[in-house]
C-alpha cells in the first residue's frame, strides 16, 4: 500500500474497508487482522470511502469520479420443495415451513477457516426423497458440496458435518439418487451418485456455461445466446431456444411451463421450449415463482409484477426493499429478504385473476368479479378496449363521456342513448345518430336528429323510411323558417309540382315556374305565369319527351332493420343493472315534445303570418287544445310511440333465424385425405405443400404453381346469382351419381390422369427418336411435375406410377448431359466423356441404339479408339435392325483391332459399374458414398446433400422422406 487515504469500518460485518494511492480498494477481516480482497484500478488513485448505512453498498471517490459498489452478492441461495424451502443463512442450512410458518436451522455447512468474501452459495438442490442438499459457490472457479440432512438434525449443532465435495460449473439432482455436475473444461456433464461417485459421462451439445434442472432425466443447459433442453438417458435434444443470457430458471408446479430469467428480460416457454411470450423490464429482474392459476409472478428492485400467458403484465406492489419469491399460495408470496428472513406478503390478485379470466374466456367468474369487486381505473378500461372488451369496461365507468364512447364501440346502443340524454351535446347526439343508423334503428335515429336540429338529415331520414307524412310536415317547417333550398327539397321528396312552382315563383324564377308547370301538365299555371312574362317566355326544346321527375310512393312505411335472433352475452344479461330503468327512458324520449326539442318557436323574421293559422289551413289534423296561439308544434305528433320501437327489441322475437352454417366441402376433403393432390384441388395450397414436403422432400414449389392452380379451378364451377351477390362456388366430386346419398361427400374431381402421362410419354419418346431433345426434355419434366399431384384407385397402377417416375428421370438425366454436350464444343473430352455417360442410361432399345452409335462416332473422331471399339460391340449385341448402324460398328471394331489404344484418357471405366452424378455428371463407382433424391432417386455425390435436384427440380437432394402417397388404397 502507499499512502492510505480513508479507512471505515463496514456497518454490518468485521471488515475494514481503505484504499490508497495505490489505486486499489483492500478489504481486511477486522480479528484475524489479514486481508480478504483487493479491488484495482488502472489509472485512478482512490480518495475516500463511504457506506450505505442500511444497505450493504459502498463508494469510492477516485481521480476522474466516483464508483458504487459491493463486497458480495446478497441472494440467499435457496431450493423450494411442496412445502417448504430450504436456504442458507450465516453459514447453516435452514428450513421455513409454509404452512405453519416455522423457520428451522438444520446443520452448518461453511468449511471450518473458509472465511473470504464473495464466496457464498451460488445455489442449492434439494433431493426431497433422500434429504439430500447441493450447494454450490464459485470457490476454487466453481465447486459443490454434498450434504444429507440426518432426520434428528432440527437443532442446532456445532460440528459441521463432513461434505462430500467436487469441482464443477454447476450441480443440480436430475434423480432422486442422482445428480449431475458440470466440466467446463471438457463440456460434458458427469453422472453421480450420493457417494459422489461417477455414475455415467455425457457429452453436450452445446457450449455450456451453467446447467439447469428441467424434469427427471432432463438438464436445461445454458450457452450464451441459447438454452436447450438435453435427455441425459437419450442423449438427445428436446427443446432449443435463442434467448438472451439467462439468470435465473423458474418451472411451474406441473412441469408444462417455464420462465427463463435475464437481467432485464423474462422468455414464458413451454416444457419443450416453444416460446409462447417475451417480457422486457428497464428495472432488474430479481426472481419468480407460478401461482396456482398459470400466472407468473416476479419480482425487480422496486415491484411486485404479473405475467399472463399471453404476454400482459401489471404491478401488483411496491416493494421497499427486495426480495425473493420462493413460493405462492392463494394471495399470499411468501420471499426470502437479503438477510435470510422469510418474510409473507398479502397482494390483491383480482387484477390478473380478471385478466386471466377474460384471456380464458371464463365468463362466469369475470361476472362474478365484476359484481363483487372494485374494479376501476382508467389502465383497467384502457386494458379491456385494447382486449376488445369494451363492453365489460362499460360496467367499469363512470364518467358519462367515458360510457357514452365504451357503448358506442360495444354496438350497445341503449347505454349510449342514456349517456347522451345525460350529456346533451350536438356532437355527442351527432355520433349516437351515426351508430343508430349503422344498426339500423330508425327511433334513435330520427330522435338523435330531433336533438341537434338537423333538418336536411332528417327529411331525407323520412324520405328513405316513407314517412311522408312527417316530411310533408317538414316542408311546412321549412317555410317557416324561411328555408327555401330546404322547403325546395322536401317538395322534390314528396314529388309535390304545384309547391315546388309556388317556390319558384315566390323567389323571382318565373321561367323556371313556368317551365315546371308546362313539362308538368299544369297548363293553368303556365298560362298565367306566361303572361306575366310576356315576350319572355322560354322555349322548350324540341324534338324531346318530357319525364315526370316524381319520386315513386314507399309501398311500405320502413321502421327499424330487422335482425337475426341472438342469445343475449353473459355481460348483457347478468350485469345489467341499469337496464330495468332504460324501457322507461326510451319511452320518455319517444313521447317527447318535438316541438320544443326543434325549438321553432325562437325563429326569427317571421315572414308568413300566423303560423298557426297555416298549419290549421293546409293541415286537417291539427288538435283543438293546440289553437292556444303561439308556436306549437305538439300537432306535429312526432315521433310516435309506435314508430319507435325500443332499440329493436321487439323485432327480435320474430324475425328470419339464419340457418347454421355447414362445414365446406373443401373442408371435409381436406379432413379425410392425405393426398396432396385433393389438398390442393381443395385451396389449401399450404397444406398440400407440407404434405410433399413430407412424403417427397420437395422444397420448390414454383414449378407446381400452375399444377395447384389448376387442380382447384378445375374441382370447382361457378355460378352467377343475383347481380349485387357473389359468385357462387360449388365444389366438383369424383365418380358422382345421382343415386349417391346427398349427405356423403366424396372426393373432389382432378384434372389429372394416369392416362395424361401416357400420352406425354409417348410425345417425348417421339421428340427423342427425332432429336428434338429440348422439347423432349419439357415433355419428361412435366411427367414429373405432374406426378406428386396424381391420384390412382388401385395398386397395380400405383406401382405404374413409381415406374414411371424411374423412366422420366432416366430421360430427363440423358437429354440434360446431352444438351450439354453440344454446348461444350470447345472441350473434346468432356464431349466424349458426356457421350459415354449417356449410354448407361436406362432407355428404350431404340434411343440406347441412338446413343451407343452417338458415343461411338464421337470417340473414334476423337482417335479413342478403344474406347470406340467398346460402343460398337455393345451397339452389335442389341441386334440393331437398321443395318446402316450394324454396318458402321463393325467398321469401326476392324478399325480399332489395328490399334487399340485411346488418344486422350477419359473419366470413364466401362468395366467398373457406376451411376452418373445428376449435378456434376460424373460417374460414382459401385462402393463410393452418394444420396439421393428422395422424390425421383437420382445419385449425386456427397457436396450436393441438401442442394436442389437438378433433375426434378423439386425435391432436397438427400432430405428424408416418407414415399410417394398417391392412392386412397395406400392408407387403406
Amino acid at each position: 500500500m502507499n499512502n492510505v487515504s480513508c479507512v471505515l469500518f463496514h456497518p454490518k460485518q468485521d471488515i475494514i474497508i481503505s484504499n490508497s494511492e495505490d489505486k486499489s480498494i483492500r478489504v481486511w477481516d477486522a480479528t484475524k487482522r489479514t486481508g480478504l480482497q483487493t479491488f484495482r484500478r488502472e489509472h485512478d488513485r482512490f480518495w475516500i470511502l463511504a457506506a450505505h448505512p442500511e444497505m450493504n453498498l459502498l463508494a469510492a471517490g477516485h481521480d476522474s469520479g466516483m464508483i458504487v459498489f459491493k463486497l458480495e452478492r446478497e441472494r440467499p441461495a435457496f431450493s423450494v420443495t411442496a412445502d417448504s424451502v430450504f436456504y442458507v443463512k450465516d453459514r447453516f442450512l435452514r428450513t421455513f415451513d409454509y404452512s405453519t410458518q416455522k423457520d428451522t436451522q438444520l446443520i452448518p455447512i461453511r468449511r471450518p477457516g473458509a472465511n473470504s468474501l464473495n464466496q457464498a452459495p451460488r445455489s442449492l438442490s434439494y433431493s426431497p426423497t433422500e434429504s439430500a442438499v447441493l450447494v454450490c459457490s464459485d470457490t476454487d472457479g466453481g465447486s459443490y458440496e454434498l450434504y444429507v440432512v440426518p432426520k434428528d438434525s432440527h437443532g442446532r449443532g456445532d460440528s459441521v458435518q463432513e461434505a462430500k465435495r467436487g469441482v464443477g460449473g454447476s450441480a443440480v439432482f436430475v434423480a432422486r439418487n442422482r445428480f449431475a455436475v458440470l466440466e467446463k473444461s471438457t463440456n460434458q456433464v458427469l453422472v453421480k451418485n450420493l457417494k459422489n461417485e461417477i455414475v455415467k459421462k455425457s457429452l453436450l451439445p452445446i457450449a455450456t456455461d451453467a446447467i439447469f434442472y428441467a424434469g427427471t432425466g432432463n438438464l436445461l443447459c445454458r450457452a450464451e445466446d441459447r438454452v436447450v433442453i438435453f435427455d441425459l438417458q437419450q442423449r438427445i435434444i428436446l427443446g432449443d431456444l435463442q434467448t438472451s443470457f439467462v439468470r435465473y430458471v423458474v418451472w411451474s408446479q406441473d412441469m408444462e411451463s417455464v420462465a427463463l430469467l435475464s437481467k432485464h428480460s423474462i422468455i414464458i416457454a413451454d416444457k419443450k421450449l416453444a416460446h409462447r411470450c417475451t417480457l422486457h423490464e428497464t428495472i432488474r429482474v430479481k426472481s419468480g415463482a407460478w401461482d396456482d392459476n398459470g400466472v407468473f409472478i416476479y419480482t425487480t428492485l422496486t415491484h411486485i409484477k404479473y405475467c399472463l400467458p399471453n404476454g400482459d403484465s401489471g404491478i401488483i406492489k411496491t416493494l421497499d426493499v427486495p426480495v425473493y419469491v420462493t413460493k405462492i399460495f392463494g394471495n399470499t408470496i411468501f420471499c426470502l429478504e437479503r438477510d435470510g428472513k422469510n418474510r409473507p406478503i398479502i397482494i390483491d390478485s383480482t387484477e390478473y385473476v380478471f385478466k386471466l379470466s377474460l384471456l380464458r374466456k371464463r365468463y362466469d367468474q369475470v361476472m362474478s368479479m365484476i359484481k363483487n369487486s372494485e374494479l376501476c381505473g382508467q389502465a383497467m378500461i384502457a386494458y379491456l378496449q385494447q382486449k376488445g372488451f369494451p363492453q365489460v369496461a362499460l360496467y367499469f365507468v363512470k364518467d358519462e363521456r367515458t360510457r357514452f364512447n365504451l357503448a358506442l364501440e360495444s354496438g350497445n346502443i341503449e347505454k349510449a342513448l342514456e349517456s347522451a340524454k345525460k350529456i346533451d351535446e350536438k356532437d355527442h347526439w351527432y355520433r349516437l345518430g351515426v351508430e343508430a343508423l349503422r344498426q339500423g334503428n330508425a327511433g334513435i335515429v330520427e330522435y338523435a336528429y330531433q336533438k341537434t336540429k338537423n333538418f336536411e338529415r332528417l327529411s331525407f331520414h323520412y324520405l328513405i323510411t316513407g314517412n311522408l307524412d312527417k316530411l310533408s310536415k317538414m316542408m311546412k317547417i321549412a317555410e317557416v323558417k324561411n328555408d327555401v333550398m330546404g322547403q325546395f327539397h322536401d317538395a322534390l321528396y314528396l314529388g309535390d309540382i304545384r309547391e315546388r312552382v309556388k317556390i319558384l315563383e315566390n323567389v323571382g324564377h318565373l321561367p323556371l315556374a313556368y317551365i315546371t308547370a308546362s313539362v308538368h301538365g299544369l297548363h293553368d299555371i303556365a298560362e298565367r305565369l306566361a303572361a306575366e312574362l310576356g315576350d319572355n317566355v322560354p322555349s322548350l326544346p324540341e324534338g324531346r319527351k318530357p319525364s315526370l321527375l316524381i319520386p315513386p310512393n314507399p309501398v311500405l312505411s320502413a321502421g327499424d332493420w330487422p335482425l337475426l335472433m341472438v342469445s343475449k352475452g353473459i355481460f348483457e344479461g347478468g350485469l345489467d343493472d341499469t337496464g330495468r330503468d332504460a324501457d322507461e327512458d326510451y319511452e320518455e324520449a319517444a313521447d317527447a315534445d318535438w316541438g320544443e326539442g326543434l325549438d321553432i318557436a325562437d325563429v326569427d323574421n317571421l315572414q308568413n303570418g300566423d303560423i298557426s293559422a297555416v298549419l290549421n289551413e293546409e293541415d286537417d289534423d291539427v288538435h283543438p287544445e293546440n289553437d292556444e296561439g303561439g308556436w306549437d308544434l305538439e300537432d306535429l305528433d312526432l315521433p310516435p310511440d309506435a314508430e319507435t320501437p325500443k332499440a329493436a327489441s321487439n323485432a327480435r322475437s320474430s324475425v328470419f333465424v339464419a340457418p347454421t352454417l355447414g362445414m365446406p366441402v373443401s373442408q371435409i376433403w381436406v379432413q379425410r385425405s392425405s393426398l396432396a393432390a385433393e389438398h390442393a384441388a381443395s385451396g389449401n395450397f399450404d397444406t398440400a405443400m407440407r404434405l410433399l414436403s413430407r412424403q417427397l422432400g420437395i422444397r420448390n414449389f414454383a414449378p407446381l404453381k400452375s399444377q395447384f392452380i389448376d387442380l382447384h379451378m378445375g374441382s370447382h364451377s361457378y355460378l352467377r346469382g343475383f347481380t349485387s351477390a357473389p359468385v357462387i362456388s360449388v365444389a366438383i366430386e369424383r365418380g358422382w351419381s345421382e343415386s349417391a346419398s346427398p349427405n356423403v361427400r366424396g372426393p373432389p374431381a382432378l384434372i389429372f390422369d394416369f392416362s395424361q402421362l401416357e400420352e406425354k410419354l409417348k410425345a417425348g419418346y417421339k421428340a427423342t427418336t427425332a432429336g428434338k431433345f429440348s422439347e423432349a426434355l419439357k415433355h419428361f419434366l412435366a411427367i414429373l411435375h405432374t406426378i406428386p399431384l396424381i391420384v390412382v384407385e388401385t395398386r397395380r397402377e400405383v406401382d405404374e406410377v413409381k415406374e414411371l417416375v424411374i423412366i422420366a428421370k432416366e430421360y430427363v438425366l440423358a437429354l440434360q448431359m446431352e444438351l450439354k454436350r453440344r454446348e461444350m464444343k470447345d472441350d473434346p473430352i468432356r464431349q466424349q466423356e458426356l457421350a459415354a455417360y449417356f449410354t448407361h442410361c436406362t432407355l428404350q432399345l431404340p434411343h440406347t441404339r441412338l446413343a451407343l452409335q452417338n458415343a461411338m462416332t464421337v470417340c473414334f473422331k476423337a482417335q479413342n479408339l478403344s474406347t470406340a471399339a467398346n460402343f460398337a460391340r455393345r451397339l452389335l449385341e442389341t441386334n440393331p435392325s437398321n443395318e446402316n448402324q450394324a454396318r458402321q460398328a463393325r467398321q469401326v471394331l476392324q478399325a480399332a483391332e489395328r490399334n487399340m489404344k485411346d488418344a486422350t484418357q477419359l473419366n470413364y471405366d466401362f468395366r467398373n459399374p457406376f451411376v452418373v452424378c445428376g449435378a456434376t455428371y460424373v460417374p460414382i463407382y459401385r462402393g463410393q458414398k452418394d444420396v439421393t433424391c428422395p422424390y425421383c432417386g437420382t445419385h449425386f455425390v456427397l457436396s450436393q446433400q441438401g442442394q436442389l435436384c437438378n433433375v426434378c427440380d423439386l425435391a432436397a437432394v438427400g432430405s428424408d422422406a416418407s414415399g410417394l402417397l398417391c392412392s386412397p388404397s395406400q392408407v387403406r
